[in-house]
């Protein structure tokens, strides 16, 4: 196919692929515990029907031990013509507070341009941005296929690493697509080649058998959420730098974002400070970075006049490409056992790590992605580094080290993604998708 037939193709099939979208969005498949696991299947079923939607020969689901199923796809590779990986996953993060979204996080909403609901950024724009894609080719697709959209990557990624690292001949490619990301801004091309890793666990305090009346017993009784605030809030200084010994900050090669652009796009409020020194390149894509995402503690409305006996915490590390996550995560931890106050009992469980991920920007593969984002979007691409993690990345680089691994996506610093009133834009997600297809067309042409 000539560029121009297949941006036609692209161009005559977005109407369907917003409408399957939409569908999908619809789906509320949170695969994390304590939610329905019907829905999840469900959209493993709906993302099965898409893929055999493209004329890729050979769809199924496969189990993952430990996960819900991933929905795995291929097509032969034309004689000597290369073997590109698509990968994707349908799973999606909790909406979180119906009160905080302006439409409901479950009912797929268009306005100005863009799909409104939880998912339809991250990563549900991944899948549709593929079928869209490899429609376009309609079944004779210049190289081979094999595609890949795992079920609970929001919450338990690392489950399909060893799926991966368990059957290596299924997934092995000469080029992987990751379409679990995107642009800085919409209409901004950018590939990204460098990824946090990182680290999480809970912490939970202990100090007293049970909870007390704070009138009878408060002011000797340890409260286990006092100490707790205290250990977390030891972990950075009144810069918002980071204190732990041997978590140094990373300098970023390429260009950030002013901070103009950051305080928009984070919706930081009027005359409160970013935290943190150093360049904001530095600070959100070379650097450690820790977050406590959650506490178990008594909510406002169900408090009571109580000095609390236990206390939780789930704590969040991003760790730079060439950081050791386990390594992070141990400091992290010692740490706060060395900080707690009043010999207080502390319990860390519930572990989770992810490797980071550094790119070689060469090769032939990222040549041809550069023309086809450069058609796609009028610009060529430049290189971003992102904060966030994929774990299945560092497993692919591990398994493949020959392959080309490719990061972009319809995805956009203003999508929302893991917050309320997440959103696509439709234009975005057409250009990702002829990006794609036409990288698939010159991969195939610059290779045979």
């Amino acid at each position: 196919m000539t560029p121009d037939e297949i941006e036609g193709a692209v161009a005559a099939g977005l109407p369907q692929a917003v409408e399957d979208l939409k569908r999908l969005v619809a789906i509320p498949s949170v695969a994390f515990p304590g939610h329905p696991e019907e829905p999840v299947r469900a959209a493993a079923a709906a993302t099965e029907e898409l893929l055999r939607s493209t004329g890729l020969p050979h769809v199924r689901q496969i189990p993952v031990e430990g996960s819900f199923p991933a929905v795995y796809a291929e097509a032969p590779a034309p004689p000597g013509a290369p073997t590109v990986l698509l990968y994707a996953h349908y799973d999606v993060q909790p909406a979180g507070d119906p009160a905080l979204w302006r439409t409901p996080a479950f009912e797929p909403t268009e306005i100005d341009g863009a799909i409104h609901g939880r998912g339809a950024a991250d990563d549900k724009s991944g899948v549709i941005s593929h079928v869209a894609a490899l429609r376009a080719f309609q079944g004779r697709f210049p190289v081979g296929i094999k595609v890949i959209i795992e079920g609970q990557e929001e919450y338990a990624g690392e489950r399909l690493e060893t799926f991966v690292e368990q059957n290596p001949e299924l997934l092995r490619a000469d080029a992987i697509i990751v379409a679990d990301c995107g642009n800085p801004s919409v209409g901004d091309p950018a590939v990204t080649t460098s990824l946090r890793g990182m680290g999480a666990f809970t912490v939970e305090v202990r100090t007293l058998k049970e909870s007390l009346h704070s009138g009878s017993f408060g002011g000797a009784a340890p409260d286990a959420l006092a100490a707790l605030i205290r250990m977390l809030s030891a972990l950075h200084d009144d810069h918002g730098d980071i204190r732990v010994p041997g978590l140094p900050r990373g300098s970023f090669l390429g260009s950030g974002p002013s901070e103009e652009e950051f305080r928009a796009t984070a919706g930081v409020l009027d005359g409160v400070s970013l935290v943190g020194s150093g360049s904001l390149a530095d600070r959100l894509w070379a650097s450690y970075a820790i977050t406590v995402t959650g506490l178990d503690v008594p909510t406002v409305s169900g408090a009571i006049n109580a000095v609390q006996a236990i206390a939780r915490a789930r704590v969040t590390v991003r760790v730079p490409p060439a950081g050791d996550p386990k390594t992070t995560v141990d400091a992290v931890v010692d740490f706060l056992r060395q900080v707690a106050p009043w010999g207080v009992e502390v319990h860390v469980t519930d572990y989770v790590l992810g490797s980071g991920y550094l790119a070689d920007s060469g090769g032939a593969a990222r040549a041809a992605l550069n023309r086809a984002m450069e058609r796609a979007f009028g610009r060529p691409p430049r290189d971003v580094g992102a904060g966030g993690s994929i774990p299945l990345v560092s497993t692919l680089v591990k398994q493949f080290p020959a392959a080309s691994i490719l990061l972009f996506g319809a995805e956009d610093d203003d999508a929302s993604i893991h917050a309320p009133n997440e959103r696509v834009n439709i234009e975005e997600l057409r250009r990702t998708a002829l990006a794609e297809a036409l990288f698939l067309q010159e991969y195939g042409s610059a290779t045979v």
